[in-house]
């Protein structure tokens, strides 16, 4: 499996997934634009930890929700490298407030970044593969596309939209060679995130009760631990490659079994 020379944009790249698959990306030879909003100093890291693994890579930024900076960032990629071939929409915001927390204003926000700015990076990145006639769309969402649970309802609405935004767009594009799949990841281990104080998908306390009690933890995740921004850059990297051409609209699970509960 190779995917060597092909030319990549992640967003969300100064971070959590979106930086872990950057830089695996890269380490595979994969030419990479690394896009931040306001994670400078991530997206810094990204570029740096790419130049030592002896990659090949430039930082971008742009904000997601808005269709001028999406253009924008599209073209200085495809100026930069001659094109692009893969399309990571990664860059999200996560709250996690609750159904009354949430106003209008919070809700225009997520919906603007994480579904309209997926829909609109992929109008702008479109162009550049129907020139080559292939392409790889990969979406990044979660299990809360599919699993309801205790959790931030317009978070989940809007990955539920992503879902469908790939199963259809999938078919649409499929005459030009370009395929477009969602990966589901359940909970991985990111860090910190900018949204909400900060705060984790999985917080610290998580963890720490998780590592005292194994029963607990395997439980929840049968492998025994959460994801690593890693296991989604692996899954990433394969349907990136030639090796998945018959694969589109799909969506994929990638939760370590979780989905059992």
């Amino acid at each position: 499996m190779t995917i060597s020379g092909k030319i990549a944009l992640v967003t969300g790249a100064g971070t959590g997934i979106g930086q872990g698959v950057a830089i695996e990306l890269a380490r595979r030879g994969v030419k990479v634009a690394v896009h931040y909003n306001q994670s400078d100093a991530g997206a810094l890291l990204t570029k740096r930890q790419i130049d030592e693994a002896g990659g090949e890579a430039f930082i971008v930024q742009a904000n997601v929700a808005d269709k001028p900076e999406i253009e924008r960032m599209v073209h200085s990629t495809a100026d930069r490298f001659g094109g692009i071939d893969i399309l990571v929409n990664n860059a999200a915001l996560q709250l996690n407030y609750g159904l009354f927390e949430h106003d209008e204003a919070t809700f225009d926000r997520m919906m603007s970044i994480n579904l309209k700015g997926y829909w609109q990076c992929m109008q702008a990145v479109v162009p550049y593969m129907k020139a080559k006639q292939a392409g790889r769309i990969i979406l990044i969402s979660s299990v809360h596309s599919k699993r309801p649970t205790d959790f931030d309802t317009v978070y989940a609405m809007t990955k539920g939209g992503i879902r469908m935004l790939a199963r259809e767009s999938a078919i649409e594009l499929a005459k030009y060679g370009i395929t477009v799949n969602t990966i589901e990841p359940g909970a991985v281990d990111v860090g910190k995130q900018s949204a909400r104080d900060s705060k984790p998908i999985v917080t610290a306390e998580d963890m720490e009760k998780h590592q005292r009690t194994k029963y607990n933890i395997r439980d929840k995740f049968p492998l025994g631990r959460v994801g690593k921004p890693l296991d989604v850059a692996n899954l990433v990297s394969y349907i990136a490659s030639d090796e998945s051409e018959f694969m589109t609209g799909s969506s994929i699970r990638l939760d370590g079994g979780s989905m059992h509960l």
